[in-house]
């Protein structure tokens, strides 16, 4: 169960980079990879979000890759790839953002 659950893109924008780098954390388990991504803030909508965490996916080293399958243990992998890591993450995003139009006000 992730922390940062439904924040949105806004507050995710502009968030401490330190609290940034945790929710992200919580989407890849990769410090590194969380760092690029809470570094190039602020992003305009979700697909551009999405573009720069996979960019910087395929730029994790092969150890670092390894490091984020391994704390994605509890998730069904099919297999350990980069595709298969960004499906992962993108959904965990997803997630951590809530729904690209909001929520509905009630």
């Amino acid at each position: 169960m992730l922390m940062h659950h439904g924040i949105g893109l806004d507050h995710f924008n502009s968030l401490p980079r330190r609290r940034a780098i945790h929710a992200l954390y919580e989407c890849c388990c990769s410090v590194t990879w969380a760092e690029k991504i809470a570094d190039g803030r602020p992003y305009p909508g979700y697909e551009a979000l999405h573009t720069a965490a996979d960019a910087e996916l395929h730029a994790l080293s092969a150890a670092g890759l390894a490091e984020a399958f391994d704390s994605c243990a509890h998730e069904s992998v099919s297999e350990r790839s980069v595709i298969e890591l960004a499906r992962i993450t993108r959904a965990r995003l997803t997630r951590m953002l809530g729904p690209e139009e909001g929520y509905p006000e009630y």
